[in-house]
C-alpha cells in the first residue's frame, strides 16, 4: 500500500488533510529505500516500531480539523494495513532469519583476526 493511501485511510478515521498524516506514513516506509519488497517492513513495521514513531512525531499530532490524534493509533493503522490486521512484534519478524556464521562471530580489532 502506497503512503499516500495510508494517509487517506487516516483521514477517513481521524478527519483533518492527507498532509496532516502524511510524514508519518511516509516514515514508516522511508525503509524501502533498503529492501523495495516486503522485507522492508521487518524494520519498523511492529510494536516496537510504532513505540519509535511515538518518540519521533510525538504522542499526538494536531490534524487541520482541531482534533489531536495519537500518533500510537496512526502507527498502529498503519501497520495492521500491511500486515494482515495484526501487529506483529520484532521477534516475529526476526525468528525465521537464517543463522549465518558471519553473525555470531567476534572481530579482534587489536589482534585484526576473528574469534
Amino acid at each position: 500500500m502506497h503512503t499516500h493511501q495510508h494517509a487517506l485511510t487516516s483521514v477517513k478515521k481521524w478527519g483533518g488533510k492527507v498532509e496532516d498524516y502524511q510524514a508519518i506514513h511516509d516514515w514508516f516506509d522511508a525503509t524501502k529505500e533498503t529492501f523495495a519488497d516486503f522485507r522492508h517492513r521487518a524494520l519498523r513495521h511492529h510494536s516496537q516500531g510504532i513505540f519509535e514513531c511515538e518518540r519521533v512525531f510525538g504522542i499526538t499530532i494536531t490534524n487541520s480539523d482541531g482534533r489531536q490524534v495519537p500518533v500510537r493509533y496512526i502507527g498502529e493503522q498503519h501497520v495492521k494495513e500491511d500486515c494482515g490486521g495484526r501487529i506483529p512484534t520484532v521477534s516475529d519478524w526476526f525468528r525465521n532469519i537464517k543463522r549465518e556464521s558471519w553473525m555470531s562471530r567476534g572481530y579482534d580489532v587489536i589482534e585484526d583476526t576473528y574469534t
